[in-house]
């Protein structure tokens, strides 16, 4: 039966319809599965990351977000001659870190990573995480997400630790909450899984909300 907005409907003998995951990060696979959706396939977005003049950022989230979606439905035309996701649904997200208006790079040497270690150490800064979601229709819906943490005051030496690591290599900010670097949280008001990579709960609202069943694979009794 269709829905009167026009949108996608399906029933329990309907097959749902495809979702790609337009991101090469393993944890935003991993946050996905764990709410219990699988993607249909993973296409990775390549585009320039760089800040621009003056971007403040959580505009830099947002437009990130959506060139990365863009960016994947133009490779999967240039792929197949199609669009990707064509009947189905596309997901993007981006995580910028910011003490102010300073947007921390994703650190990739050590100099990096201890630059913004340093500067977290001590004091409250704010994740960014948006959220782009290309719809059957060839619509893209937004979520921003905002979460401010607070880090303990980092000694030289758990800095060093923490560089020795290697976690911190290709993260914004130069950490993984969901790594070692959770032991230099003292508080979090917002989202956690966006600070890991993508906000759950708006990313769940926004699926739901263009007719995807969000929850197809919850039920693990159902007879084959």
């Amino acid at each position: 039966m269709t829905a009167e907005t026009g949108r996608t409907a399906t029933d329990s003998h309907a097959a749902p319809p495809r979702l790609i995951l337009a991101s090469a990060s393993p944890r935003r696979l991993a946050l996905l599965k764990q709410v219990g959706i699988e993607p249909d396939a993973v296409l990775a977005a390549d585009v320039d990351e760089t800040p621009r003049a003056a971007e403040l950022p959580r505009d830099l989230a947002r437009r990130l977000a959506r060139d990365k979606a863009e960016a994947a439905m133009r490779a999967g035309r240039q792929s197949d001659g199609e669009e990707a996701g064509e009947g189905g649904f596309l997901l993007a997200a981006d995580t910028v870190v910011a003490v102010g208006r300073r947007i921390l790079p994703k650190a990739e040497t050590p100099e990096q990573a201890r630059s913004c270690l340093a500067l977290l150490s001590g004091r409250s800064h704010r994740v960014f995480t948006a959220v782009a979601l290309a719809t059957p229709s060839g619509q893209i819906r937004e979520r921003l997400v905002e979460t401010r943490l607070r880090v303990k005051r980092l000694s030289h030496g758990e800095i060093a630790a923490y560089l020795a690591s290697g976690e911190w290599r290709g993260k914004a900010g130069g950490y993984a909450i969901q790594g070692l670097a959770a032991t230099f949280v003292l508080g979090l008001v917002g989202s956690y899984s966006a600070v890991v990579g993508l906000p759950l709960y708006e990313t769940m609202c926004l699926l739901e909300g263009e007719g995807y069943p969000v929850r197809a694979g919850w039920n693990r009794e159902a007879t084959p």
